[in-house]
């Protein structure tokens, strides 16, 4: 069987073809050539000792190093271990205790997290890009300085682990989801069925310590021949740009990102002419958002729903449903087998409430050194309990209600923030917002609404309770609403309600 080497074949069938452009250095990188980087950093890391099985941990923001460090790893059999670069270095001692990574790969922004990692008994070794934090640490270029000898991980099986990736969630501690190579593979293959084709280009923005950096587009464009174009960080303006310079096809981004875009300067005079679709995800999409793109820009959008330990391509959102189906993340992807069932483990009617459970070949292999949240998350039948609350209408189109985490009771009656939410996104003012119970006397919990406004927008509390009151249940009418300047965001740009 042949899997996981796929700079190797991407020489093969297109070696002159443009994979990489690492957009902060101004490099653009073949086929053949991330091939070779691939090849020397494997062949250095055998060197200091890497074998199949071991970890491999990078502390980088995007950069073309990223996916080096991952084909490396997958032609030795080793395991790839990005770390998540705006965790405190104690955060990242508890990560790198955790999954024991024998080498450190470490980017000149994090000289001073590297020293401190000096602690974990683990790591023996130390590749640094740019300035080292210690005088036995290597630099990242003399391990790409190899012989140029091909590496070859025969042995290799569709459930060996790849990679490790951290759970992104905005509530709760993370786990480390044991990505293996079936997975990516299928994952893959939905993504192609649904989105790709060949010759796609896609932007990567999102932190590459995330699914959605690595998997969402990445690896697929990088499966059918196309160009990952990679953003060290993300701005409105810098992407705006990109999408026409490097002419993008195919893009992800939160909501939040899509409204940034809206506001700034650029975007109406951007062209969007090689844009096939954008895709949403990480929170519903706010339909006025649509309608402002369709408005300048004649784009058509997708809406999606993934996670870090499933796909992350489990729904798909044709465009011509992304208004009469708004709210709804659309149905499931080719193999994937996604059902709504109740407290007892019983299916629920249709439009009824319950748990999304999902199942199929782009599950992750469970968590890593932790058995019991594995068997926590997998029940004896193989399906995966994602602890989201959804429905799914007669046509067969899913709407994630909540995470059962974020439903509060008030006067016991189920409130799901993200029903309130939508609400308020339909406020002209209204950029951002999130919904968070609160203690209360009489109702035991009551919601408490955070909102950022657009940019020279004005709203008042009492108008905005009015404009709740229009469109909700009175137990759903937030206790009170809270405007902020901004709202904190993860490093998915998801909106951190752990926060408010």
């Amino acid at each position: 069987m042949y899997i996981g080497d796929w700079m190797a074949r991407g020489a093969q069938y297109w070696p002159e073809t443009v994979a990489v452009v690492d957009v902060a250095r101004g490099a653009r990188h073949s086929y053949a050539q991330m091939n070779r980087r691939a090849d020397d950093l494997a062949h250095w890391l055998a060197g200091a000792g890497v074998t199949r099985g071991d970890r491999v941990a990078l502390l980088a923001l995007n950069g073309v190093e990223c996916l080096d460090l991952l084909f490396a790893c997958a032609k030795l059999g080793a395991i790839f271990v990005p770390l998540n670069w705006r965790s405190h270095w104690r955060e990242l001692v508890a990560v790198v205790d955790q999954t024991g990574p024998r080498v450190l790969v470490y980017g000149e922004e994090y000289v001073e997290a590297a020293r401190q990692l000096a602690v974990c008994a683990s790591i023996e070794t130390w590749l640094h890009i740019g300035e080292a934090a210690g005088p036995d640490h290597v630099a990242y270029e003399t391990a790409l300085a190899g012989p140029g000898v091909a590496v070859h991980n025969p042995a290799v099986d569709a459930e060996h682990i790849l990679a490790l990736l951290f759970t992104g969630g905005t509530t709760g501690s993370p786990k480390a989801a044991q990505i293996s190579y079936r997975m990516v593979a299928w994952n893959t293959l939905n993504t192609l069925v649904h989105e790709l084709q060949r010759g796609d280009i896609t932007l990567t923005h999102t932190p590459m310590f995330h699914t959605g950096g690595l998997f969402v587009h990445t690896l697929p464009v990088l499966t059918v021949g196309g160009t990952v174009v990679i953003m060290r960080k993300w701005t409105a303006d810098d992407m705006l740009a990109l999408i026409e310079s490097e002419r993008v096809t195919v893009l992800f981004c939160v909501p939040t990102q899509y409204q940034m875009m809206l506001d700034s300067p650029r975007f109406a005079a951007t062209s969007f002419a090689s844009v096939r679709f954008l895709t949403s995800g990480g929170a519903p999409l706010p339909v006025p958002i649509i309608h402002a793109f369709q408005a300048t820009h004649r784009v058509a959008f997708k809406q999606g729903f993934g996670m870090t330990e499933f796909g992350p391509g489990l729904f798909s959102m044709r465009p011509e449903f992304a208004a009469s189906k708004a709210g709804s993340v659309g149905q499931p992807n080719y193999f994937i087998d996604a059902r709504i069932l109740a407290e007892d483990g019983q299916p629920v009617p249709t439009g009824a409430v319950g748990e999304l459970v999902l199942k199929g070949p782009a599950a992750c292999s469970g968590y890593y050194n932790n058995p019991d949240a594995t068997a926590a998350a997998f029940d004896a039948a193989g399906w995966f309990h994602t602890g989201d609350l959804a429905r799914v209408d007669s046509d067969g189109f899913f709407y994630i209600v909540d995470r059962k985490k974020d439903m509060f009771i008030s006067g016991g009656e189920n409130v799901y923030p993200v029903e309130i939410e939508k609400v308020l996104y339909e406020h002209p003012a209204v950029a951002q917002c999130a919904v968070v119970p609160m203690p209360d006397p009489q109702w035991g919990e009551v919601g408490r609404a955070v909102v950022a406004l657009r940019p020279g927008a004005v709203a008042s509390e009492a108008e905005l309770l009015e404009f709740c009151r229009a469109h909700l249940a009175r137990y759903k009418i937030p206790k009170c609403i809270e405007l902020r300047d901004t709202l904190p965001l993860s490093p998915a740009g998801k909106i951190l309600k752990r926060a408010l």
